[in-house]
């Protein structure tokens, strides 16, 4: 077989026998890792594993039963082989009958164990490539579209269809709310690389002290708290695109690691000397000039000239205002159907809003402000009088009240804290995961508060 075998964990309580496969796996062309215990393959294996599973079913500890368990619970399509002396066959076809892949009884020829883990390998890479394009399907009903017929947006529309399936690195450009992540994710979703993983990093959100740890991962013990291996966002996107969004808010550090990694296309994790090859593609996305040395500031010049093998720049709204009406049409009648209201009519107020205003916040402060007319919460284009106000949120569903007044609470605090998360995140009370996925829930970008602030 080719190197496209993949990975294969073995696990085997004889030293001898574990050496022997190690030898008879990578001749087969696959990349093994053995364990001595089930409690240490365990520490290996996540929903992302992308191979089989091999243990012999009687080992001190842990037996090859439980571990199977243990792995159907962490992901019941991950493949189990079992290897099983002639007393534990009937365990072994009760283990089938629950979910194991094979089992293999002693002694067994070398062929009869590779054919079934070709056969479970192939098995394991259509099951995360179909898992991958369902959520790409997923992905792609939320997403902000390139909508527009403004001679710019011809022109991005049709560069992007040239460059989605080359392997060239992008630099996108553009304003907060522009559609940045959109253009990244139809780079991927246009590639031969749509089956392979879309890994988003915002460098901005993250603490300088973590996002290392995020980009390269770390093996066990790497440091204080490191208790499990870690497989950080650039690995994970092996063979498929990482997407850095706020490219220009990385810790200098970083920026030298990262530059490596472009230029040799290789790894090294925390914890290790082991240096891992990769085949990925990097969009990266910034609202800031990085070809402008004042604007630059303590960004790299070599990273940026790394990074702009093609520039996309997306036109913010207010350079296109001829798209507005179309788009707003769109938002408005997406968001009615989120909210199983009608579609309003667009009154001559509203129509004088969308092409009177400027939209600092583009598309996704046009997108929102849909959200409030199909709600009913605006009125001729301007903000309803209070007593109006409270008689249209009156008539909401009680999920739809609750979700306007949390928006509200974390616009209000990020206000209040000039868009410093760590302080927002102190306030609110919740913990970091929580509040990221409400941001990302109401659409909120907490670049707009630290823009505010700074402004």
């Amino acid at each position: 077989m080719s190197a496209e075998s993949g990975p294969v964990i073995f696990i085997d309580d004889d030293e001898d026998v574990l050496r022997a496969a190690t030898q008879m796996l990578k001749l087969a062309s696959f990349s093994p890792s053995v364990f001595g215990s089930a409690e240490a393959a365990l520490a290996r294996i996540d929903g992302n594993f992308d191979g089989p599973v091999v243990s012999d079913i009687r080992m001190p500890g842990l037996n090859g039963l439980q571990l199977f368990e243990r792995v159907k619970a962490i992901d019941p399509e991950i493949p189990v082989v079992l290897i099983t002396g002639h007393a534990d066959v009937e365990l072994a076809v009760a283990a089938i009958q629950d979910g194991a892949y094979d089992f293999i009884s002693k002694p067994y020829a070398n062929d009869r164990l590779l054919v079934t883990l070709h056969r479970a390998s192939e098995k394991r890479r259509l099951v995360l490539e179909n898992r991958r394009l369902r959520d790409a399907v997923v992905r792609s009903a939320g997403d902000i579209p390139l909508i527009g017929e403004a001679p710019t947006m011809i022109r991005l529309r049709e560069t992007l269809r040239q460059i989605a399936d080359t392997d060239v690195d992008v630099l996108v450009e553009g304003e907060t709310g522009t559609g940045k992540e959109v253009v990244a994710d139809l780079l991927h979703r246009w590639s031969r690389r749509r089956t392979k993983p879309f890994v988003a990093l915002n460098c901005g959100a993250l603490p300088e002290s973590v996002i290392d740890s995020e980009l390269f991962g770390h093996e066990a013990g790497a440091f204080t708290g490191a208790q499990r291996r870690r497989t950080g966002r650039i690995e994970h996107s092996n063979g498929g695109t990482l997407f850095l969004d706020e490219i220009e808010s990385m810790p200098p550090a970083l920026q030298v690691k990262l530059l490596r990694v472009l230029e040799t296309r290789q790894i090294t994790p925390l914890g290790t000397n082991e240096t891992r090859s990769i085949d990925l593609r990097v969009v990266s996305a910034t609202k800031a000039d990085l070809g402008d040395p004042a604007a630059r500031g303590d960004f790299r010049e070599d990273l940026y000239f790394r990074l702009n093998v093609v520039t996309l720049r997306i036109p913010p709204l207010r350079e296109r205002r001829e798209d507005i009406p179309m788009l707003f049409g769109h938002f408005l009648e997406r968001a009615s159907k989120r909210f199983s209201r009608p579609v309003p009519d667009i009154s001559a107020g509203v129509r004088d809003r969308l092409v009177s205003h400027n939209w600092p916040g583009n598309v996704r402060e046009l997108v929102h402000f849909a959200d409030r007319v199909a709600l009913g919460l605006e009125r001729l284009g301007t903000p309803i009088a209070s007593g109006r106000k409270e008689q249209a949120v009156s008539s909401l569903h009680l999920s739809e009240k609750v979700s306007l007044y949390e928006a509200t609470i974390i616009r209000d605090a990020l206000q209040e804290c000039g868009g410093d998360v760590r302080r927002t995140i102190e306030v609110l009370g919740v913990p970091r995961k929580t509040f990221y996925d409400k941001l990302k829930r109401h659409g909120i970008d907490t670049a707009d508060y630290r823009k505010t602030a700074i402004g």
